[in-house]
């Protein structure tokens, strides 16, 4: 890693790669047209910048500011991409602001997200409401309980008298989930030995798991996944997940919520299981390597490598890989063998999506802000 940087240094005193800068100035009212990747809804530019930094792909990024006035795009992130890591043109344009990522950057941004954003509303992904005196109260409440991630606060003067004060607890996915997961020979694919757990605690736990068992019904999300243990850490990070069923012929992790029952059956091939509540799941799973399976997409980049053991430590030796995929000699393609793709997904908090609305209230929990202080 010291030799990478210091290749990633002395490029840059070149100037032979602009991509390869660090760069964190803003650019206010410019456009970087076309070249978009995707488009995700932030609630302000710096926010906006740091979805571009953890994306695997995004070197640049538009983001259309609520003053914009042509239409109603408003809290629009372009991501954006080119193979030469600069954007193709840049224009003059009121109502945007465009920067680059800081993936380049040290030291590495946090997520601390402290602003909050008045006649704003960060619409959907609730799980819990309450009645709140103000927004600070609000805050609070989203901090300390742990699956809210951010929130939205209806104050004393909107419209609808009978939801004032009310306090909107929200909730994102902030842990690595692998987009795509399926079956196919001559690759092996695995996890960081870094990788986070959902809810860390003082107190060990083991999880309760149940084979050839089925649990049907009261689905609310299917996600792709590697293992059972990897489902049962997806539900333990979900405030809304009271158990799961894991299919191992599709690789498919259905989330179920259900309080009032849970109804089991016999099924092959399917491992059912229960949640950890407050407590540190065993976090083995993450260095088991999965032989025939594809993580695919989400590549950072390939680095050649001798065998998937390699590539699994090139993966926990780079910060922000979160997990990886490895191609064997035995892969069909000669092209492809020893490539060892590093991956990463988006872990920020970002709502689904962002609107304004008067006489409310939006923001984030401030745990990351507490873990960043007593880090320092």
């Amino acid at each position: 890693m010291g030799t990478n940087l210091i290749l990633v240094f002395l490029l840059s005193l070149c100037s032979i790669s602009f991509s390869q800068e660090c760069s964190r100035g803003l650019l206010e009212d410019v456009d970087f047209p076309g070249t978009d990747i995707t488009f995700l809804y932030s609630p302000d530019v710096n926010h906006c910048q740091l979805l571009c930094t953890e994306h695997a792909s995004c070197q640049f990024f538009t983001f259309v500011r609520p003053d914009w006035t042509r239409d109603d795009r408003h809290f629009y992130c372009y991501l954006k991409s080119t193979p030469s890591g600069q954007p193709k043109t840049e224009t003059s344009l009121l109502g945007v602001t465009s920067g680059f990522s800081l993936k380049n950057c040290f030291p590495y941004p946090e997520h601390c997200i402290s602003q909050v954003y008045k006649n704003v509303d960060f619409l959907g992904a609730d799980y819990r409401s309450l009645f709140t005196s103000d927004y600070e109260e609000c805050q609070r409440v989203c901090t300390k309980d742990p699956g809210c991630k951010f929130f939205t606060f209806v104050n004393a003067n909107f419209q609808n008298e009978r939801i004032r004060h009310k306090c909107h607890l929200k909730y994102t996915w902030t842990i690595p989930r692998t987009p795509i997961v399926e079956r196919t020979a001559g690759v092996v694919s695995g996890f960081t030995n870094r990788a986070e757990t959902p809810n860390p605690s003082d107190t060990a736990c083991q999880g309760e798991l149940f084979s050839s068992t089925d649990i049907r019904g009261s689905d609310f999300e299917m996600l792709p996944a590697a293992s059972p243990e990897h489902c049962q850490t997806l539900c333990s990070a979900h405030p809304r997940c009271t158990y799961f069923s894991y299919d191992s012929n599709d690789l498919k992790c259905y989330l179920k919520s259900n309080a009032n029952e849970m109804v089991t059956s016999f099924k092959e091939r399917v491992t059912s299981g229960l949640p950890a509540h407050l407590c540190q799941l065993n976090n083995s799973w993450v260095k088991d390597v999965h032989e025939g399976i594809d993580f695919r997409g989400s590549d950072m980049r390939f680095e050649l490598a001798d065998d998937p053991e390699e590539c699994q430590k090139k993966c926990t030796q780079e910060p922000n890989c979160q997990f990886y995929t490895y191609v064997n000699r035995n892969f069909r393609d000669k092209t492809f063998w020893r490539r060892c793709y590093l991956k990463r997904v988006i872990t920020i908090p970002a709502p689904p999506k962002v609107n304004k609305l008067a006489d409310v209230v939006s923001g984030f929990s401030q745990k990351n802000c507490f873990s960043s202080a007593h880090s320092g």
